[in-house]
């Protein structure tokens, strides 16, 4: 088993003894039994977790967040979880601290045969199952008649010899009841079909009562759109949506049920998508008190900024916290609960919140005498980053004068924000899988993938325009903020 308490590179190894993968602890908290066990052996099936993915097939397969569908495929997830722990491995190399291992993986990368990093370039689809072995797998767990006979299902879900029971819409083109109050605040989630940030397919609502019990609303949302790009992070698609209410359809539930409330949510994602969604629609923006819990855990937890940062994924590992990713629900409620991880913390004591008071976290009304989280002074920039709705801000970085004539700015400090499959390595011929779309300002958006060993934008014409375009000089800084899966935006700071 890797190590829990260290640091490295690694390669995964598949069931027929080939390696395929080469990866890298990049986080500072990550260690190699987070990245190996955690993320690609018992992972969800996104684009990331190597091991689930591509042995995502069979009566291995299921189909994440289908409602209709979950407890085969829950079972389906636990045979193939125990399919790759007994049949597939992982080779590592633990590395001090203080090296950029994320730099010597790609140099390892550069080097290693193109079978030994397939799964890197993407060049394999996922394996046809091997069926012997997992019917010893079947065999050794004990599986009886009823779970064999919903591993049979998903297997018949796969091959298309059944229909997905996803296809017998289950709604009536109206959204679910809405959990009566009186609530403190709830916190709102949302997930989109595709880059258009109106292209909602989910809401999901936590509501926070006064005891500080929580109660989640979702609903999905038909975006009426044949567009769907993001499938394979939240795993809802068009035919899970299909009946669904649409947002003009549920927009007077939630501005009925939220008004007078705070909405929280976990970056400036939701509250755009919200925006974008209502303009589509030819209706108002719901004047909703939005607070950012991204701000709140930020002051919270400050230890965190650089070290895994303030994202649901690292909170999740600092708090203990239990949910399933990139569905709407269960992040909202995550969302919820870091509002309330951060109203126990104490960091304060008889701290005032601006516009809140003193029981209150920014404007929260407070039920107990747990005082509130601090507001340090802070920057211009600080302000600014803390106040910007529109996405997440990463970081910035500081131009030089070598930076502006050679059309470039480096990410050293951020590239563990970054996806690791648009992370290539030293040349075009080590591109990444994946290019990210960054908006500079210009008449279209760039996109690139990132070179790993040189740590920027491998495609750099752009930047140069970008920066005449600003008027950019040595001191300046640029800001990059995260707008969405593998979407960007760079803006220039100036002091």
């Amino acid at each position: 088993m890797a190590p829990k308490d260290c640091r490295g590179i690694y390669g995964l190894v598949d069931h027929q003894g080939d390696r395929r993968y080469i990866g890298s602890t990049r986080a500072n908290n990550e260690t190699l039994y987070k990245r190996i066990h955690q993320r690609h052996r018992t992972g969800s099936e996104t684009s990331s977790h190597y091991f689930s993915r591509m042995y995502n097939t069979g009566r291995m397969w299921r189909l994440r967040n289908d409602p209709e569908t979950r407890a085969d495929g829950d079972i389906a997830k636990a045979l193939r979880n125990a399919f790759i722990a007994e049949y597939c491995k992982a080779v590592w190399v633990a590395l001090p601290d203080d090296i950029d291992i994320a730099g010597l993986a790609q140099e390892v990368i550069a080097l290693a045969p193109r079978e030994a990093i397939a799964w890197n370039r993407r060049g394999m689809d996922a394996y046809e199952e091997p069926i012997d072995l997992v019917d010893r797998v079947v065999h050794r767990l004990g599986f009886g008649a009823a779970e064999r006979a919903a591993l049979d299902r998903q297997k018949a879900r796969f091959l298309g010899l059944q229909p997905m029971a996803e296809s017998r819409s289950p709604w009536q083109a109206s959204p679910p009841p809405f959990p009566e109050g009186p609530f403190r605040f709830v916190a709102l989630d949302v997930e989109t079909a595709n880059h258009d940030r109106g292209s909602i397919c989910q809401i999901g609502v936590a509501c926070v009562r006064p005891d500080n019990s929580i109660e989640t609303w979702a609903t999905y949302v038909d975006p009426q759109t044949s567009s769907w790009v993001f499938t394979h992070i939240h795993g809802i698609t068009n035919s899970m949506v299909s009946g669904a209410p649409t947002f003009e359809q549920v927009l007077p539930v939630l501005e009925q049920s939220l008004s007078g409330l705070t909405v929280c949510q976990h970056s400036g994602f939701d509250r755009s998508a919200i925006r974008a969604a209502c303009s589509a629609s030819n209706r108002p923006e719901p004047d909703w008190d939005w607070l950012d819990s991204v701000s709140v855990a930020r002051r919270a937890w400050p230890e965190l900024k650089g070290n895994g940062g303030h994202g649901l994924g690292s909170l999740k590992t600092h708090l203990g916290l239990s949910f399933e990713h990139h569905d709407a629900g269960e992040d909202a409620r995550a969302a919820a609960e870091v509002v309330l991880h951060a109203e126990s913390a104490r960091v304060a004591p008889a701290s005032v919140i601006p516009g809140g008071g003193a029981n209150k976290v920014d404007g929260i009304p407070h039920t107990s005498s747990a005082s509130s989280i601090a507001v340090t002074s802070s920057s211009p920039k600080d302000e600014i980053a803390e106040g910007f709705s529109d996405g997440i801000v990463l970081g910035y970085v500081t131009l030089t004068q070598g930076n502006i004539n050679n059309n470039h700015f480096y990410l050293r400090d951020i590239l563990a924000a970054f996806p690791d499959d648009c992370i290539g390595g030293s040349n075009a011929a080590l591109a990444a899988a994946r290019t990210v779309t960054v908006d500079w300002g210009g008449r279209s958006p760039a996109i690139t993938d990132i070179d790993g060993t040189k740590k920027l934008f491998r495609k750099r014409r752009w930047v140069g325009d970008f920066f005449e375009q600003n008027g950019a000089r040595a001191g300046d800084q640029v800001r990059i903020d995260a707008l969405g899966p593998y979407g960007y935006k760079v803006s220039i700071f100036r002091e």
